[in-house]
């Protein structure tokens, strides 16, 4: 069977984040027009904030296609080393609409509890109710289903979009329980809900921008993956020793930088040779991998 080579890979890896961004979309259409028609019909302030996250995700998917497609673009004479930092880009102004929201939310859940006129507060009905149940099935069923791919193809904005859907899941747990009080007579929790909803939005919205902050400023890989890195590089044939493994992440893809030890004696294409295997042996390992350098120091071995 023939290998698939880096760029056909990456092409794959494209069309798989914007199939499931796709049906991310679609997703969020259907619910967020179910959870504002509820929570006006149900008035439920909580449902109608739910709906307002939940077509936030529309808007932040489509940014999450925009990054993905740019960043799959190859090297040109401007870009030389890529465009895999768009997808980064894009992470960035999804966390930023993404807090945006949040703060949406809650100041309008804060300022009906700073009102203290909670009598005039209405009771949501019963479909608000049901239609935060279907928001929780249905969001985390689309957290799975993002991640998976996202984990699969390794994508920092796919990533970031997935958990949009947790974020979106968890505010419904909120806006669920918010009602469920109200409903027994604590109209202000639907309120409460709201404020509990934003701050779930505003956590989720932080560690996306951290995430993307990581790798647009060559954040070093994990230290389980440079130490295996380095073990696969030491068990390489005519390595007589590794004196640097530096690793950068750029975008979703990590650039590697290493300096290893041979015997001086050897010839300069012998040397080559014991350079290039390491080569060869890190990028199939490490698929992810998109350059590696490798630099050779004499070691004098005593005969």
């Amino acid at each position: 069977m023939e290998t698939m080579s880096k760029q056909d890979l990456q092409k794959q890896d494209q069309k798989a984040a914007m199939r499931v961004s796709t049906v991310s979309i679609a997703v969020n259409v259907i619910l967020s027009l179910l959870k504002l028609i509820a929570g006006l019909v149900a008035s439920s302030g909580a449902m109608v904030s739910d709906a307002i996250h939940s077509a936030s995700d529309v808007f932040s998917t489509i940014i999450v296609m925009i990054g993905v497609h740019i960043s799959g673009k190859q090297a040109d004479e401007e870009h030389p080393y890529g465009h895999e930092r768009m997808e980064c880009v894009a992470a960035i102004i999804l966390a930023v609409m993404l807090a945006l929201t949040g703060v949406g939310i809650g100041s309008a859940g804060i300022k009906n509890i700073l009102s203290g006129d909670y009598a005039s507060l209405a009771v949501p009905g019963m479909l608000a109710l049901w239609a935060a149940v279907i928001s929780i099935v249905v969001k985390e069923w689309m957290f799975h289903y993002t991640m998976h791919t996202a984990k699969k193809i390794n994508s920092g904005a796919l990533k970031a979009d997935a958990w949009h859907h947790r974020s979106d899941a968890l505010s419904s747990v909120g806006a669920l329980i918010g009602i469920s009080f109200a409903r027994f007579g604590f109209p202000i929790m639907d309120s409460v809900a709201s404020v509990v909803i934003c701050v779930f939005i505003l956590k989720a919205a932080y560690d996306i921008f951290k995430d993307a902050v990581d790798k647009m400023v060559d954040h070093a890989c994990d230290t389980e993956t440079v130490e295996t890195m380095t073990q696969l590089i030491g068990s390489i044939e005519g390595v007589e020793g590794v004196k640097v493994v530096n690793t950068r992440l750029f975008g979703s893809r990590i650039y590697l930088d290493v300096v290893i030890e041979a015997d001086g004696q050897k010839t300069l294409e012998e040397a080559h040779d014991i350079a290039r295997n390491v080569h060869d042996a890190i990028e199939e390992k490490f698929v992810d991998v998109k350059h590696c350098m490798v630099h050779v120091d004499p070691k004098k071995i005593d005969a």
